[in-house]
């Protein structure tokens, strides 16, 4: 192999755009004895990528058996019935207000239901103001846009 196409492949390769068999024609080169002078520097690179691709883990590897602690279960059962128990103080401390009927979402006393309508118109109301008050931009931008015009 030419030594213009080894420093163009060497090129390719440190550019990370060479396939798996220019690689493999760079691991041949390197791995002879013809390696030019100014490339010699890269043949200890290649070697150890010979050598690191014949590498083999032979070790076995074996995996951990789950052993459960008493007090870890203990623990977990503990933490359980304690966020129960807070859960069951935070259910009775709720406020209980007046029943609504499920059937229809009415309620039985008028001045509850005009209380909630009202909140509910007000929260309507927010959020119209606020959808008002981005198409006034959009007002000045035409404003704007029509004085540069002109």
């Amino acid at each position: 192999m030419g030594l213009n196409k080894i420093e163009q492949l060497l090129e390719k390769y440190f550019n990370g755009e060479t396939t798996i068999i220019e690689e493999k024609q760079l691991q041949d080169y390197f791995s002879s004895q013809k390696v030019a002078p100014h490339l010699q520097q890269y043949q200890q690179m290649f070697g150890y990528f010979a050598h690191a691709n014949k590498q083999v883990y032979t070790k076995e590897i074996l995996p951990k058996p789950k052993s459960k602690n008493i007090k870890t279960i203990w623990w977990s059962v503990a933490a359980s019935l304690v966020v129960m128990f807070g859960i069951g103080i935070a259910i009775q401390n709720i406020p209980q207000k007046e029943k609504v009927s499920s059937e229809y979402g009415t309620y039985d006393n008028p001045e509850i239901a005009l209380q909630e309508t009202q909140k509910a118109l007000d929260l309507v109301s927010k959020h119209l103001n606020v959808g008002i008050k981005s198409v006034s931009y959009i007002n000045e931008y035409e404003n704007s846009k029509r004085q540069f015009l002109k």
